[in-house]
């Protein structure tokens, strides 16, 4: 059957800290908004309108940019204003089942959406995800505390379904001077059945600002390794450029950047493990701009293209491949030099040197060779 949903984010989250409101901060690489109307849409919600506060708009637009079904309407001062609102605009017949959903819930699973959608079809007037309440509760009063009987309590979620005719009917029948929590809250008071089905813990509220590290936390990811490897040959100069720091050498070795073999190779690791090119693609050697570069810029980039896609680099690790300059001098300034480019603990890092005992290019001290491994985290 199909439904529709309101995905209400016109809410300034203030609990949530400093900054944007929580609906259009980033969760793993993404809005908060982006993950319940993916979901949404994905589940078979035609259309998915998303109320936002007057201005936001175009926030909107942007956040959910390349998705297609969805609207945004202008919310009201209050959520139950917001919600009146989408309702209003919703062109949908009263039997009809319409969802409301939270967009400070973002990790809703599609299988919640089905059995709020099947519990609606099959008689209910309404229906709402809840968790039964596992810890002790307590109240207090004038410094006195009771212990609350927790049997038959639950903690309510969202979205919450109900036949579109039934929740109109509803708010029109609710008390101008009452604050709801809820839809749920509304049809019950009009008289209307509301069933609860399992809810999910993933379907956690971000209300406070430790909410997000916890969020994070319960998405699924995948470990990627990707390697890197470059070569640069040896001319005039006097001092050469390895994994970020400048090295007095007799020679350099020259590039059409600044030649940091060591930067270059593990760029190339971390764009290999994202499956995104080489660094040829991203900087190509033809671009006069790239000439006599920093290679910090090369790999600061691509961990900006991880951090896009709201992973993280886990662990890299730089083999230098070179009869000279002596590397163990260096390699604890070279470490801590990458672990500032990527922002990873020093123990994340790791740089060694070996030679090839004469043989080979690197041997006859033509040139030198780099070659790395990058362990990184994505969103599954």
């Amino acid at each position: 059957m199909t439904f529709s949903t309101l995905v209400v984010a016109a809410g300034s989250g203030s609990r949530a800290g400093d900054g944007e409101a929580k609906q259009w901060r980033q969760l793993a690489g993404k809005a908060v908004l982006r993950w319940s109307v993916e979901t949404l849409l994905g589940a078979g919600s035609a259309p998915v309108i998303v109320i936002v506060a007057a201005g936001m708009e175009a926030r909107a637009a942007e956040v959910l940019a390349g998705l297609e079904g969805w609207r945004v309407v202008v919310g009201g001062a209050t959520r139950a204003d917001s919600v009146r609102a989408g309702l209003q605009a919703l062109a949908a017949g009263d039997d009809e089942i319409v969802l409301i959903h939270d967009a400070a819930r973002p990790l809703l699973p599609a299988s919640v959406v089905t059995a709020l959608v099947e519990a609606v079809t099959s008689g209910a007037d309404g229906a709402l995800p809840a968790l039964p309440v596992a810890d002790t509760l307590k109240r207090t009063s004038d410094g006195e505390m009771q212990t609350v009987d927790r049997e038959g309590l639950w903690r309510a979620q969202t979205p919450q379904a109900f036949r579109v005719g039934t929740l109109a009917a509803a708010w029109e029948a609710w008390p101008d001077d009452k604050i709801p929590t809820d839809d749920a809250a509304v049809v019950e008071y009009n008289g209307g059945e509301v069933r609860i089905i399992p809810g999910d813990a993933r379907l956690m509220k971000l209300t406070y600002p430790e909410d997000f590290a916890m969020a994070e936390q319960m998405i699924p990811r995948q470990t990627r390794v990707g390697s890197g490897f470059d070569v640069h040959r040896w001319g005039p100069g006097g001092a050469v450029w390895l994994c970020g720091v400048e090295v007095p050498h007799d020679r350099t070795l020259i590039g059409h950047s600044d030649a940091d073999a060591g930067l270059h190779a593990l760029t190339d690791a971390i764009l290999g493990a994202l499956a995104a090119g080489d660094i040829g693609d991203h900087f190509p050697p033809s671009d006069p701009q790239w000439k006599g570069a920093s290679s910090d810029r090369f790999l600061e980039h691509a961990a900006g293209l991880v951090a896009a896609r709201g992973g993280r680099i886990v662990h890299v690790d730089v083999t230098l491949i070179c009869e000279q300059p002596k590397i163990k001098p260096h390699r604890e300034a070279m470490r801590e030099r990458v672990a500032a480019l990527l922002a990873l603990p020093l123990d994340a890092v790791s740089v060694k040197a070996t030679t090839t005992e004469g043989l080979g290019f690197t041997g006859r001290d033509e040139g030198l060779a780099a070659q790395a491994v990058a362990t990184i985290e994505l969103p599954a």
